[in-house]
């Protein structure tokens, strides 16, 4: 409450109109910059615990406090909180251009130089070349203001080479900053790493931290997109309990929202058990049975069912849905599970003298088959790398750019028609950021 009113009070002071707040304003003028921080630090805890309208007082705090730091007297940063207070300020989302303001008329050595260094470095692209060093420095400052700070961005720098040893770095961040904009940037991102780095024992724990705190943080989405992506590389009976756990603090809208995603993932990567049960999730979430969500949970399910034995089951199902009710990237996916179909219930073509040399439907199906794994890359996703851009034929590499396979033309027509057409949706889907 007391920084609540502190916020508000400062905001006034700042925004209070001359002559009549000459007063105010001057007094704000003088305040030293270690207590500004505080005020923004509020600000952004607030924000990530569920009040958004504060971010537009975030952003003009941030403008306010890079004008003080930027005429505040050189002697005010012999106080060690003014200190942190800048580095903060742009550890938070401040001017970078401001550190090298202060920086460049340090001349009393107020500032350490590889802590200052290496923020240069991570501000400007440059990441991983402030491991080594910073990794020496952050240990120095577990205790101090500016630690937790330190380690995110340590944490940052790391994930890339060293998942696990990032994922240390946002522990110790998190822990010594709980509530805080930090600690929801340092599980959002814990959760990710996990993930990526096969420990979904620790992705589970990490989720579900997030779920009880920052379910109405702004970057809640972004956590939604991990965890979908820990729920779909790392299910099996035992995950399920873990994932309905962590939806356990969701209301029902966002628990239909993530089952979907899961549905729509699992659907893409070929996983049937797992799209056809979170289709069947979300659809006992629904409102009704003509609402936007059954819709879609009955088009994911139709697609984890096209390479099944109840293909043409499948297929009816997914063409009975309107383009209405379908976006455009699902209206791809449509697309593409259609062609796939189609190439594997297409009839046999009539007999002829070339007709030994042919493929059989199995045969056609499974060289399709190939040929999407080749523009995917593995085979079980449609996003990838072409045929084309990776320099191989569609067959494989069986025949020579120049050479014509010696096939029924009718079936020849219909293998280079299917390709294009696959070759287009996954066009689309790259456009629509799939």
């Amino acid at each position: 409450m007391l920084k609540r009113l502190h916020a508000i009070l400062l905001m006034s002071a700042l925004t209070l109109p001359l002559p009549g707040g000459l007063a105010c304003a001057a007094a704000a003028e003088e305040l030293a910059p270690f207590k500004m921080i505080r005020s923004l630090q509020f600000v952004q805890d607030s924000v990530v615990l569920g009040d958004h309208s504060a971010i537009e007082m975030q952003r003009f705090m941030l403008g306010a406090i890079d004008k003080r730091l930027r005429v505040v007297e050189q002697s005010a940063f012999r106080d060690p909180r003014n200190v942190d207070a800048a580095l903060v300020y742009v550890m938070s989302g401040g001017n970078p251009d401001t550190l090298d303001y202060l920086t460049d008329r340090d001349i009393e050595g107020n500032f350490d130089s590889r802590v200052t260094e290496a923020l240069r470095q991570y501000l400007s692209g440059k990441g991983a070349l402030i491991v080594e060093a910073l990794s020496k420095a952050a240990p120095e400052y577990k205790n101090a203001r500016i630690g937790p700070y330190l380690f995110l961005i340590l944490g940052n720098a790391t994930s890339q080479q060293n998942p696990l040893a990032a994922m240390k770095y946002y522990d110790w961040a998190r822990l010594t900053a709980p509530g805080t904009i930090i600690e929801e940037a340092a599980l959002r991102r814990s959760v990710f790493l996990a993930a990526r780095a096969n420990e979904p024992d620790k992705g589970f724990r990490y989720a579900l931290s997030y779920a009880r705190r920052y379910l109405t943080s702004p970057y809640a989405s972004q956590f939604a997109d991990v965890f979908v992506e820990l729920a779909v590389a790392h299910f099996d009976e035992a995950a399920e309990q873990r994932v309905s756990e962590v939806l356990a603090f969701m209301d029902r809208p966002r628990q239909r929202e993530v089952y979907l995603r899961v549905a729509r993932r699992a659907a893409i990567g070929g996983n049937q058990a797992l799209a056809r049960l979170a289709s069947k999730r979300a659809e006992g979430l629904a409102d009704g049975g003509t609402s936007p969500s059954q819709v879609l949970a009955s088009f994911y399910e139709g697609l984890a069912a096209v390479p099944s034995a109840d293909v043409f089951t499948a297929t009816e199902t997914i063409n009975a849905i309107p383009d209405e009710k379908l976006s455009p990237r699902d209206r791809a996916l449509r697309d593409a599970a259609k062609a796939i179909a189609d190439a594997v219930v297409q009839l046999p073509q009539d007999e002829s003298s070339m007709q030994a040399l042919a493929p059989t439907p199995d045969r056609i199906a499974a060289e399709e088959g190939e040929a999407v794994s080749e523009e995917t890359g593995s085979g079980m996703s449609p996003f990838g790398e072409t045929a084309e851009a990776s320099g191989q034929s569609s067959d494989g590499g069986k025949t020579s750019a120049g050479t014509k396979r010696s096939v029924d033309p009718t079936l020849d027509r219909f293998l280079t028609n299917g390709r294009s057409k696959i070759a287009e949706i996954d066009s689309l889907l790259k456009e629509e950021g799939l």
